[in-house]
């Protein structure tokens, strides 16, 4: 089953009593063990300056320390199958295309502008897969960022940043 792709963030920044969400798409263990997929909407931005004379812009800031931070390419074919998240970590596709398919069937298809959160961690064994499968899409390799954390946020929730977010019609 597919996933709606994401859209905007919810507002143009422009009001300051209106902090914007941002989409992404988050990969977890529900409480059967089973990897899943949700749409979720990022929240928690504030006004600040990166510094010196910069206009404020919105900003969130994330929990913990980054452990890694890579630059991945994905290989024209490449699949990864059945396995689990390294470590919670955040996936940014730059260029090309690539999937994400949970243990409950759920799929999800992402390429520039997507983001996506992976802390399928401690999943049970179905049919003898556990996590998550993924791989590239079509006849470019996909180029990533991934900014890996050293410990778990909201494990076990489907959207540990944020609520639900709304899908596209």
């Amino acid at each position: 089953m597919p996933l709606p792709p994401l859209g905007p963030p919810s507002s143009d920044g422009r009001d300051q009593e209106r902090p914007p969400h941002i989409p992404y798409y988050s990969l977890w263990t529900k409480p059967d063990g089973i990897s899943s997929l949700a749409v979720c909407a990022l929240g928690g931005f504030v006004l600040q300056s990166v510094g010196g004379q910069a206009a404020p812009m919105w900003m969130r800031q994330m929990p913990d320390a980054v452990e890694a931070v890579y630059f991945a390419v994905l290989p024209v074919g490449w699949v990864g199958e059945w396995h689990e998240s390294p470590k919670p970590q955040w996936v940014v596709p730059l260029s090309g295309r690539w999937f994400i398919e949970a243990q409950d069937g759920l799929r999800v298809e992402m390429g520039p502008g997507d983001i996506h959160w992976g802390q399928d961690i401690g999943t049970s064994a179905v049919d003898g897969k556990k996590g998550h499968r993924s791989g590239q899409i079509g006849a470019e390799p996909c180029v990533m960022l991934m900014l890996q954390f050293r410990a778990t946020h909201g494990a076990g929730a489907a959207c540990p940043f944020g609520e639900a977010a709304s899908l596209p019609a």
